[in-house]
């Protein structure tokens, strides 16, 4: 599962049990038990079947017509096992993704991304009836250009970035219905085995534990 980092989150549950200390404690984010929520699925969704080159190639066509590509990704935290797991997608079964995706033009960053969770995680785009409850900003990540990897601190000599990626806090309520297209999985993954794992989930999913130290994770019981 792999270890806890030093100025990893600290945990605490409805019986006042600590599990890992921090010392910054100045927020605290309530999770529920990952048996609270229903999981379903329903019509797949279609993906580009592309190279990585023909996809670089799309993406710079896309900057040259429209500049900067703004996307905006959601981290949703669930209990398991007395430990904090985050929610990722995951696609072709070696892929993970936090959900979210690509703003349209003119697109405000909530709006998006309450579209984008209700298009890939509820029946239907107005989502359900129940309302995505969208906190803070993260972290933002840029692209320099479409053949790196993102990054948190854009090199000086870098004007004209290609993507910027926002990362938000999304409080799950008490319960919930996701219904996931048939080809993806939505995963509870622990956030000690994703922390600084580059090489599986990448810079900017490996990078999420850090994000919530600041945070006091609060476990309610069912």
């Amino acid at each position: 599962m792999g270890d806890e980092a030093e100025g990893s989150v600290r945990v605490s549950d409805s019986n006042g049990g600590d599990h890992t200390l921090n010392d910054d404690q100045s927020r605290q984010l309530d999770i529920y038990p990952l048996s609270c929520y229903y999981f379903g699925s329903k019509e797949a969704i279609p993906f580009k079947d592309e190279t990585l080159d023909d996809r670089v190639q799309r993406l710079n066509s896309n900057y040259a017509a429209y500049g900067l590509r703004t996307c905006v990704e959601a981290v949703m935290l669930v209990e398991l096992f007395k430990h904090p797991h985050i929610l990722l997608l995951q696609v072709r079964n070696c892929i993970f993704k936090l959900p979210g995706g690509r703003l349209r033009p003119g697109e405000l960053e909530i709006d998006g991304l309450k579209r984008k969770l209700s298009r890939k995680l509820c029946v239907n785009a107005d989502g359900d009836g129940i309302a995505w409850e969208v906190g803070e900003c993260l972290d933002v990540w840029w692209r320099p250009d479409f053949e790196t990897s993102p990054c948190l601190d854009l090199p000086s000599t870098v004007r004209s970035p290609k993507e910027r990626t926002k990362l938000f806090l999304v409080k799950l309520p008490e319960s919930r219905k996701f219904i996931v297209p048939k080809n993806l999985k939505l995963l509870a993954i622990p956030l000690c085995q994703i922390n600084k794992n580059r090489e599986t989930y990448g810079a900017i999913i490996s990078g999420v534990p850090e994000m919530l130290s600041k945070f006091t994770i609060n476990i309610i019981e069912a």
